[in-house]
């Protein structure tokens, strides 16, 4: 049996190991954080990905933890509505559409529990270094014993611990989008029922939307920044000062902020590489082709390539050379597409209709 070792717990991890487990495959999953991550924006299951999760048998559970939404609010800086809809909103679109929009956690949770039987995973671990030799891949940990396994995966995201390791430090590859992301949970302060707002003042601006039957609040908080270090404390502090510069709510919202368990905030930024593979090591999703949280494809992305991934494995037996090479050549068009989505008038009224088309540009069975 052909062993991978896949680095990263999220959503196009486990998603992979799915697959490959399916194709014949040993699979291991190191994951850095010492559980499942909880915490994070609500996120979007798109055209050919809806075909993936449902081959894995999770379309009906995803559904089942889709968020609810009854329409949308737009705000100016003083909290007064200047405009509504109940047809859509801003995180998810149309409100009729078959996409899906459910919590990041819940859709982790679910692949996780989908593959938890047939699948190792090892939390609390991340890789340290990688030697290739006649063998296959030795792979060093930071609390674990070495191993050596046939191929290695980076489905570690944007800050790629195995693409730093065999393709070089991250800034050859990240191309910074002049903004950045923030965030965060808060209890229902504004009691919001299954209704979102949203409110830009100059270069800032965030989204509420109610969640858990509306017993909390998922904040997410944008600004237009360059490079910031990649401080936790730093860019926290960073976000309280400019949610507390806000007219409507800031400082209610910056409290939150300062209190949150699941904080989070980190530069919207792309990953743009000539190649996804060197020797046994191959790139998945935000590790190899982060399109930014701006597309609204960077899920979808990750599911569509873990399975393209182990496709093209499965259809090149003992020649991963060959598999990694089908992987790129059809996923590259695809990956482009999305890409495009964030840097070429993102949110504009082309961006529909550009989303459509980037659903229809890779084929599951290649």
């Amino acid at each position: 049996m052909r062993t991978v070792l896949i680095s990263g717990g999220g959503i196009a991890g486990p998603a992979l190991a799915y697959w490959l487990h399916r194709h014949g495959f040993g699979v291991t999953v190191v994951e850095r954080a010492p559980g499942l991550r909880a915490g994070g924006q609500a996120v979007d299951v798109r055209g050919v990905a809806l075909d993936v999760i449902g081959r894995m048998g999770l379309l009906d559970p995803a559904r089942r933890l889709r968020t609810r939404m009854r329409g949308m609010s737009v705000l100016d800086a003083d909290g007064k509505e200047i405009h509504r809809s109940t047809e859509a909103t801003y995180s998810s679109g149309r409100l009729d559409s078959d996409d899906i929009e459910l919590l990041r956690e819940d859709l982790v949770r679910l692949v996780y529990e989908r593959t938890r039987g047939d699948v190792e995973y090892v939390f609390g671990d991340t890789v340290t270094a990688l030697d290739e030799d006649g063998r296959g891949m030795r792979v060093d940990f930071a609390a674990s014993e070495s191993r050596v396994f046939d191929l290695v995966i980076g489905a570690d995201g944007l800050h790629s611990t195995v693409r730093r390791l065999v393709f070089g430090p991250e800034e050859r590859f990240a191309h910074h989008l002049g903004s950045y992301l923030s965030v965060f949970t808060a209890d229902n302060f504004l009691a919001l029922d299954d209704w979102q707002v949203w409110l830009r003042d100059g270069d800032i601006g965030f989204g509420i939307m109610p969640v858990r039957a509306n017993t909390e609040l998922r904040v997410t908080f944008g600004f237009e920044s360059g490079p910031l270090a990649r401080d936790a404390d730093g860019l926290r502090h960073v976000v309280t000062e400019r949610l507390a510069s806000l007219r409507w709510e800031g400082a209610r919202l910056a409290e939150a902020a300062r209190l949150a368990p699941d904080f989070y905030c980190d530069a919207m930024a792309q990953m743009r590489m000539d190649r996804w593979s060197q020797g046994r090591v191959a790139l998945l999703g935000d590790a190899g082709y982060c399109p930014s949280p701006l597309s609204g494809q960077g899920t979808s992305l990750g599911l569509v390539g873990a399975h393209v991934l182990a496709d093209c494995l499965a259809q090149a037996p003992g020649d991963h050379t060959a598999g990694f090479a089908r992987y790129e050549e059809r996923m590259r068009s695809f990956v482009a597409l999305n890409q495009a989505l964030a840097t070429e008038n993102p949110g504009g009224p082309a961006a529909e209709a550009s989303v459509d088309h980037a659903k229809n540009a890779v084929s599951l069975d290649g």
